[in-house]
């Protein structure tokens, strides 16, 4: 499975966002992680979406030994790019995503500027 990319485009509304969940859970399963792996991909994810106008994009690359999730696009003003903001009992967004990820980055893309999570895992290669 290595290279491959999962892409998935939805609304902006936080009912679907369970859907991106469901999506990495699935992935996490069929490549045996750990419930540590996926558990801090899953804070990244919630903690990057935010309800807001139009759609967000999520798109997942597995690597043998990473997985890459980029969201966006977001725009220019868009609070989800500011990584100062505090999110949690005045804990800042950066230090809450370098907490469950090994890198965090804000990247001009296609359509806006994205934010690139990268997760170190062991990857199991799927049978069949």
């Amino acid at each position: 499975m290595s290279g491959d990319r999962i892409t998935l485009t939805m609304p902006r509304e936080r009912d679907f966002f369970r859907v991106a969940h469901l999506v990495i859970g699935g992935l996490a399963v069929r490549l045996d992680l750990t419930f540590e792996n996926l558990e801090d991909l899953q804070v990244a994810l919630a903690t990057v979406l935010r309800e807001s106008e139009g759609e967000v994009t999520v798109s997942i690359r597995v690597q043998p030994d990473e997985i890459e999730a980029s969201i966006g696009p977001f725009g220019p003003g868009d609070e989800q790019l500011d990584l100062t903001r505090e999110v949690d009992e005045g804990v800042p967004l950066k230090r809450v995503l370098e907490t469950v990820c090994d890198s965090v980055d804000v990247v001009d893309g296609e359509g806006g500027r994205w934010v690139v999570l990268k997760k170190s895992v062991q990857v199991k290669k799927p049978s069949g």
